[in-house]
């Protein structure tokens, strides 16, 4: 089940899920008023909202990038950027509108997503 072929498969359902619900963040960040924010939260949500499109578009390449040709370091790294970019949005989004932070959520959302991509840049070293 957790082959190379589903996991791309996946990994462009995912990105397009992060795309479609960062446009519905981005409206909801643009028109809400500031009441539904907590102190600064309007600019954080904006800025998750910004990770999170660009991390659901480079999902989306990769899932189409690797459809045919992968490795295990490419695989984890791809499953890393999924993970990484739903714990950081979800963690920020959070603080933004309650302004409560959720313990470690998104730093540890942001450190997976960082090793994530070094995990690819080496799977794609090792590729060539």
């Amino acid at each position: 089940m957790l082959t190379g072929p589903f996991l791309t498969r996946l990994w462009c359902i995912c990105g397009a899920l992060f795309v479609a619900t960062g446009t519905i963040m981005g409206a909801l960040t643009a028109h809400l008023p500031d009441a539904h924010f907590a102190e600064g939260g309007r600019a954080m949500a904006r800025s998750a909202m910004d990770m999170q499109m660009w991390q659901g578009i480079a999902l989306v390449a990769l899932g189409l990038g690797l459809a045919q040709r992968t490795n295990r370091l490419l695989l984890a790294g791809g499953c890393g950027v999924v993970v990484g970019t739903f714990l950081f949005c979800a963690g920020v989004y959070d603080t933004a509108f309650t302004g409560h932070h959720g313990s470690h959520i998104a730093p540890t959302g942001g450190s997976i997503l960082i090793g994530s991509w070094l995990v690819l840049a080496a799977g794609w070293m090792r590729r060539t």
